[in-house]
Formats: structure tokens, sequence, C-alpha cells
């Protein structure tokens, strides 16, 4: 049901511009699924979207034995990698430490940006739509967590807040367009 979006604001100027959303579940509830599918509507649709997802694990995004990866082991903090096509910047903390949303947000380059979304992140306050599917065994969030603007569900359940289906990837894109232009 989208309609008018309300809801808490961010909790500082890092959230603000461009506007931040989140999508908050548990594992296995299908997080990426969805936001593969509702990334391309949105961007039929004009908007400029930036992403930020967070691992609950050890990553790479080079490969053991490529040039990249070789260097940054050998003790570069940060490895920049560029191509014609794209670029990729690695950071290693100099401790191991939980990343902090607000902090990444400082990272990103926003200046073409009409959204940043972001993947995790539950217990950051800051605005999201919770995807919930009752079969996983885990419990709601919006209960506990007022920055919760809707819940995408395969379900029903009972709330005040928006319910968007969950295995409709057009409905949450509507709701998010929904949420820029009432921000606008």
């Amino acid at each position: 049901m989208p309609g008018t979006v309300s809801g808490p604001q961010p909790m500082n100027e890092a959230f603000l511009h461009p506007p931040v959303l989140g999508f908050a579940a548990y594992s296995g509830t299908g997080k990426t699924t969805l936001l593969v599918q509702v990334l391309p509507l949105l961007r039929a649709a004009g908007i400029h979207v930036g992403m930020i997802k967070h691992a609950h694990h050890q990553f790479d995004i080079d490969i053991p034995g490529k040039d990249s990866y070789e260097l940054r082991k050998a003790g570069a903090e940060q490895m920049l990698i560029a191509s014609d096509q794209r670029w990729a910047l690695m950071h290693d903390y100099a401790q191991i430490q939980e990343p902090r949303l607000e902090d990444l947000l400082q990272i990103l380059p926003r200046d073409r940006l009409d959204l940043i979304l972001v993947e995790g992140f539950r217990h950051t306050p800051f605005p999201k739509i919770e995807l919930h599917r009752p079969a996983t065994g885990s419990p709601l969030l919006f209960p506990g967590d007022p920055t919760i603007l809707a819940v995408a569900s395969d379900a029903p359940i009972e709330t005040s807040l928006p319910l968007l289906d969950i295995n409709s990837p057009q409905a949450i894109a509507t709701f998010i367009i929904d949420y820029l232009q009432a921000r606008a």
C-alpha cells in the first residue's frame, strides 16, 4: 500500500543528501535477491542509486594471485585498482572492527546519486523497509525499531505501517519512488 510516506528522520546529516533507505531483515530472507530485481526498476525510473552492503564475514573482492590482492597483502593499507570500465578501493582496517554506516556514507561519492540503498545495518537507526518471511521463523523487527517505514512480506502482518508484497519488486520500487518524492 504505497502512499504518504512518513516516519522518523535520519539521525544525522550523513543520511540526508541523498536520502538513505535500508533493507533490513534476518539472513535468508532474500534481501539481495529482491534488490537485484528492484534496482533495474529504479534505474528505469531515472533514479541514480548508490549501494552499501554489510558483510558479516571476511571477504575479498580481489582474487589471490592477482596483482591487487598481492599488493594489498604485502602491506598496502589502501589499494585502488582502476580500468577503463570501473575502479574499486580496498581499505584494510588496522584492527578488526565493525563498520559504521555513518563512516561508509562519508566514503561513498554521493554527488551524482539520488538515493543510497543499504543492505544490512539493521541495528543502525535510519529509515528502512523490513523484509519478513514468516517461514524463516525469524521475529519481526518493526515492533522494536521505530525507523522502519514499511514491511514487505509474503504473508499478512498486523501493522499500521504500509504492508508491501515482498514478491512484487514493482510494489517495492513504487514505494521507494514515493518515498523520494515525499522527501523532495
